[in-house]
Formats: C-alpha cells, sequence, structure tokens
C-alpha cells in the first residue's frame, strides 16, 4: 500500500474521490460536496491533487495488464479543449472496443499521426489491420509506416462505417465538459478517464465485477 504512505486521509476515501471523479462527470468541487456530506471535509483541491497524483498511476498499470497483441486497431483523433485553446487527442482502440493507447497534440498533422502509431506497434507488435478516417495526414503517417515497419500492404482501411466503433467510443471523452487547467493536467485526467472506463467496459461485459463502483476498481488495482 504504498501509493498511500503518509497521506493525511486513508486510503478509501482518496479511492472513493479519484473514483468517483474519473468515473462521472462530475467537478471537483462536486466530490468535495459528497465527501462532507458523508462528514469527510476535504478541499476540492485536494481532491484535484489526487486526481493527479493517482490517475497516471492507474493507467500505467492498466496498460501493463492489458499489453498484448492485438490484430485490429481502430484510430482516431478528437477535440479537447484545454483553457480556451482546442487540442487533438489521438486515440487507438481494439476490436472489441477497449483502450489502446492516447495521445494529447496540439496539432492534427502526418509527425503526430505516425509518431501515435510507432508507440502503439512498440507497444503492442504490429497489426494486421488499421482502419480509419480519410484524414490525409494519418493516410500518409501509415504509408510511412508501413514501409519502415514492413507492414502488409493492405493493412490499412479507411471507411467511416468501419471507423463507426471508435467515432462513437469518443463519448466517455465528449461528455466531459470540464476547462482543464493546463496541458499537464489534462493528460492525467484523461489517461485516468480511459483506465476507468476501460475497466468497466471490459467487466460489464463479462460480468465480472457487478455491482462495484470505481472506488471498488481502484483500490484492487491500487493493492495488487
Amino acid at each position: 500500500m504504498h501509493y498511500f504512505r503518509y497521506k493525511q486521509f486513508n486510503q478509501d476515501i482518496i479511492t472513493v474521490a479519484v473514483g468517483y471523479y474519473l468515473r462521472y462527470a462530475l467537478s471537483y468541487r462536486d466530490i468535495s460536496e459528497i465527501l462532507r456530506e458523508r462528514s469527510v471535509n476535504v478541499h476540492h483541491s485536494t481532491v484535484y491533487r489526487w486526481v493527479q497524483e493517482y490517475a497516471p498511476i492507474l493507467y500505467q498499470i492498466w496498460k501493463k495488464k492489458n499489453k498484448k497483441p492485438y490484430y485490429k486497431w481502430h484510430i482516431d483523433e478528437t477535440y479537447i479543449k484545454i483553457k480556451g485553446q482546442w487540442y487533438y487527442l489521438y486515440r487507438a482502440i481494439d476490436a472489441d472496443g477497449h483502450t489502446l493507447d492516447i495521445w494529447l497534440r496540439k496539432k492534427r498533422d502526418q509527425v503526430s499521426a505516425y509518431v501515435f502509431i510507432k508507440r502503439l506497434i512498440k507497444q503492442f507488435s504490429k497489426p494486421k489491420m488499421i482502419i480509419t478516417d480519410k484524414a490525409p495526414s494519418t493516410k500518409a503517417a501509415i504509408s510511412k509506416a508501413i514501409k519502415d515497419f514492413n507492414l502488409n500492404k493492405d493493412c490499412h482501411r479507411t471507411s467511416k462505417y468501419l471507423n463507426n466503433l471508435i467515432e462513437q467510443d469518443h463519448h466517455h471523452i465528449k461528455i466531459r465538459k470540464g476547462k482543464y487547467q493546463n496541458l499537464n493536467t489534462a493528460k492525467n485526467t484523461l489517461k485516468g478517464i480511459e483506465c476507468i472506463y476501460g475497466l468497466y467496459k471490459k467487466n460489464r461485459r463479462s460480468l465480472q465485477i457487478y455491482g462495484f463502483s470505481p472506488c471498488h476498481e481502484i483500490s484492487y488495482m491500487l493493492a495488487s
């Protein structure tokens, strides 16, 4: 339990705060009020610090436990507003809709798309199929990746219909209308959101944790 060493509040309070913030579209003040109704006085800035500390840790644990090759990738970008400016969030999911990785960038261009694909290959080995939309920058990036990593020339398919799986999967990101303070805050928070969303999506299908709350999942991950 070294993750909670020297903390003023105990593990249960921290996991409840972090879990509910990542799982539901609540603000830091909302979480503070929920805890206060349960006779736990935690300032909303403390909740913010907990999320920023534990969200990246949860994301790394999640990725280590799900690090295996996937034969089909769906890759797409969505928009995230940070301090009034739009940023591009690159996302990749497998054929079952589980998040493989995310990457937040200021620009949507060939370089960003290529580096993201390179990251995926390094983590999950070579895919048999990559499905994207018809964005020119993405097409150029995958063409370069096919050449550099000796991928099958026919592995890339561009179709809006085929890529509906990931376009609809952006919902849990887009529903968050929180105003991120800076790029680093956004990165950390989005990692935590992807982790919790992935856990619930995976376990809901297998019925392994029916009735469990976000805090149960966080406690389990940090304890294992």
